[in-house]
């Protein structure tokens, strides 16, 4: 029969262990935390030595995280595995050890000398265990029954103030990460020298996912094959043959443009043996919109070394590598005989080409869009893109750089993979990275290259189909023009051109969107061609153009443009790179 006395300890070790889970759970750093625990534990019983010890499922060994009391050596190198003594065989069985008599007790692995009693707790998280608590003491019989359930209670709360701390810390990491690609990606776009950039990239992957084998093949259209062009194995360089594309892991990964992700490479048919001791790879492929144009290839001597979130982060850094790897291609090309500069003007034009988008993005809905580009030479000065940042949204941007030929192309290319790595930004960062602040963003970089004889104007839209709006900034472009119903207008929005005035800022519009309204954005192409006479097109003529066509497919409209700037212009030779896009809204 309870007593009053019994009762009342209770009530206050229930009303201590409440405010302890209370005050574990509004600690969310995990060293913080880690500091916190055995100093609420004190207040609930007495010990020598703690220690928390995380999972690590992977390998099914348990880490020392934190300890007081524990030699500075066995908390650094001890490692138990799951079922190996006290704590490892709580963790196997799922449930709390108590020991008072250690050295009776044939799982005992001894870790802090003297130690004669020992409490174990699992940490338990949504049924599976992350963890345990384990006390020791130097007096036998030093821990009770009631410890245990106190203990066990208390456990509960610091499994769930554990993972939210983890959760948090990689949220934290991952931001680092990111914020890492873009300086890298700031660093390497620079770059124009290919064997220069390829060894930089390689010095650079490191800042983001350790490896032991890192190697970069670009692929030999001509000869269907990848050739290796940088490689790196524990520091040195090494040698490794060419790859018939669709062969091994790496030639695969290239054909299929997919990421291949093996985490015992003997078990993979694939495999093509190169380095002795490798045991998992990972290929990603350097991707230019949908052309392959190589793959970054990791191998590990350790089984399971990489996981889908290193592919995540290099696939990004892939993403960025691969246009800089062209644009460095581009340049060096050009550079490498003026003998041939037509053949490679030509070759150049292709490259720009392939690098604009010839459809929408994969799964887009509510929306017909379609561009037509003609530049006034080989190569042309204006970029366009379509591009998909998140579920149910669309990013359009339209761009025309200063000037025209090679630079003007350099230029344009640089500046749109500027507007493309921060429009898929907005995922982690949306007020940073809204119209506007993409603006600013690509502003700041364009200024910070001190090309002061070259700017880019450039009209960005944001079409979000989930809220059924449109916000648009602008940076100097000629006005936007939309259509709703009959009313076919522009759209007044000025802004100082990028790269021309360093903290320029840029505002914005934002239109509710309806079935059946369109959107034109044009370059300066359109809006001054000249005729014969040297009269310019002009808006009014691009308004009548889009108000005779507006109610047809956006594949019409951007017809209908071009062909009237044509009929104007007459015999007159083009003095201007032309582009437009057109944006319908279907449903």
């Amino acid at each position: 029969m309870s007593t009053p006395a019994n009762i009342a300890t209770t009530q206050d070790q229930l009303t201590t262990l409440f405010a302890l889970g209370r005050e574990i759970a509004s600690v969310l750093d995990l060293d913080e935390l880690l500091h916190k625990i055995p100093e609420l534990i004190a207040r609930l019983t007495k010990f020598q030595a703690f220690a928390v010890y995380l999972l690590e499922p992977k390998k099914g060994e348990l880490t020392v995280a934190y300890s007081v009391g524990y030699p500075d050596e066995v908390s650094r190198s001890l490692r138990l595995k799951v079922g190996r003594g006290l704590v490892g065989a709580a963790v196997a069985e799922g449930r709390p050890i108590l020991v008072n008599d250690v050295l009776a007790d044939p799982r005992y692995v001894e870790a802090v000398p003297g130690s004669r009693a020992e409490l174990v707790v699992p940490l338990r998280r949504k049924g599976h265990v992350i963890g345990a608590l384990n006390l020791l003491s130097d007096t036998p019989h030093q821990f009770t029954e009631t410890d245990e359930t106190m203990l066990r209670q208390f456990g509960a709360h610091v499994a769930v103030a554990i993972e939210n701390a983890l959760l948090i810390e990689h949220d934290r990491e991952y931001t680092a990460t990111l914020e890492t690609l873009a300086e890298i990606a700031h660093e390497f776009a620079a770059i124009l020298n290919l064997d220069e950039l390829l060894t930089r990239l390689a010095q650079l992957t490191r800042r983001v996912i350790d490896y032991r084998t890192f190697g970069i093949f670009l692929l030999n259209e001509e000869a269907g094959e990848l050739e290796m062009k940088a490689a790196v194995r524990y520091g040195d360089r090494v040698n490794v043959p060419r790859v018939k594309l669709g062969h091994g892991l790496v030639g695969y990964a290239a054909l299929h443009k997919e990421v291949v992700l093996v985490p015992d490479v003997a078990a993979d048919p694939r495999y093509i043996k190169v380095v002795d001791d490798a045991r998992s790879e990972l290929v990603i492929p350097l991707m230019v919109h949908d052309r392959c144009i190589g793959v970054f290839d990791l191998e590990s001597p350790e089984l399971d070394a990489f996981t889908k979130g290193h592919a995540e982060i290099l696939s990004l850094l892939a993403s960025q590598a691969a246009v800089a790897i062209e644009n460095a291609r581009l340049y060096q090309t050009i550079r490498s005989n003026e003998k041939r500069l037509e053949k490679e003007i030509r070759f150049a034009q292709r490259v720009q080409m392939a690098l604009l988008p010839t459809e929408l993005p994969k799964r887009m809905k509510h929306v017909d869009v379609a561009a037509r580009f003609e530049p006034a030479r080989g190569l042309g000065g204006d970029l366009y893109d379509f591009l998909a940042p998140e579920p149910n949204t669309l990013a359009v941007a339209v761009g025309d750089v200063s000037g025209k030929g090679v630079p003007a192309a350099l230029y344009s290319a640089f500046a749109g993979e500027l507007i493309r790595s921060r429009t898929f930004r907005r995922r982690y960062a949306l007020d940073r990275f809204s119209p506007a602040g993409i603006l600013e963003s690509t502003n700041m970089i364009l200024c910070e290259r001190q090309l002061e004889e070259y700017f880019c104007t450039l009209c960005y839209a944001l079409f979000d189909f989930k809220r059924r709006s449109v916000t648009i900034a602008n940076s100097g472009l000629p006005y936007p023009v939309r259509c709703r119903g009959d009313a076919v207008s522009q759209i007044v929005l000025p802004g100082i051109p990028l790269g021309a005035l360093a903290g320029s800022k840029y505002d914005e519009l934002t239109f509710d969107l309806a079935a059946g309204d369109v959107f034109v954005f044009c370059s300066d192409g359109v809006f001054e061609a000249n005729d014969a006479q040297g009269g310019e097109f002009g808006a009014n003529r691009l308004l009548k153009a889009i108000a005779a066509t507006c109610r047809k497919p956006a594949k019409a409209i951007v017809a209908a443009i071009s062909a009237a700037v044509q009929e104007f212009r007459g015999d007159a030779a083009p003095n201007d790179d032309l582009t437009a896009v057109a944006v319908r809204i279907t449903t």
